[in-house]
């Protein structure tokens, strides 16, 4: 007797689609942002209803103030929408990662160091941002440094980590260990 209860289910999906028009309508195409539902946990039967559901948002911005606007257009989203069902909503919202910011200073050393030891073309500055989290955001917050990229090629099947079919290419190994050595000799150095 679905017309006797509410159906969470029904409601998360409308959650669903009304989030994926915040980006595409409410920030700007030049500012990088992606709002995600990664999981949704609702009942164990195909015939019952259940009583409640609980979804996983991530939500990504390389914007501070985009990212602090998302937070309020998510709210008012999730409880409208809840609301229109007769239903209601509960958000913890938690803004787990910071953004990652390099340091310009750090930034130039380390591809300096890179630079003298592989040549230009085989350092890329200037790369597109990506809205990955990291730890190493946090580190950044409290000294200054360079999140940098190793590069190890495609692989089989051209994907990227966190992709089931990433597989780590183990002959960068040694390269990327000499680098590290390079840039803490390179330091050490500078300041001596």
């Amino acid at each position: 007797m679905p017309h006797l209860t509410v159906d969470p289910i029904v409601v998360c999906a409308s959650i669903i689609m009304a989030l994926q028009t915040l980006v595409s309508r409410t920030v700007s195409p030049l500012e990088m942002s992606v709002i995600t539902v990664g999981a949704i946990h609702a009942g164990r039967a195909s015939n019952v209803i259940p009583d409640s559901a609980h979804m996983l948002i991530s939500v990504r911005a390389l914007n501070q103030q985009v990212r602090d606007q998302l937070e309020i257009d998510i709210t008012r989203v999730i409880e409208s929408q809840a609301a229109s069902y007769g239903a209601t909503a509960e958000i913890k919202y938690s803004a787990d990662y910071p953004l990652l910011v390099n340091d310009p200073a750090a930034t130039a050393f380390a591809a300096s160091v890179a630079r003298d030891w592989l040549g230009d073309c085989e350092v890329l500055e200037n790369i597109t941002p990506f809205n990955g989290s990291e730890d190493f955001a946090y580190f950044l917050q409290e000294r200054p440094g360079c999140y940098l990229i190793l590069g190890n090629g495609d692989g089989e099947g051209g994907c990227m980590i966190h992709d089931p079919r990433y597989d780590f290419n183990d002959e960068i190994l040694m390269r990327g260990a000499e680098f590290w050595v390079r840039l803490a000799e390179s330091f050490l150095k500078k300041d001596a």
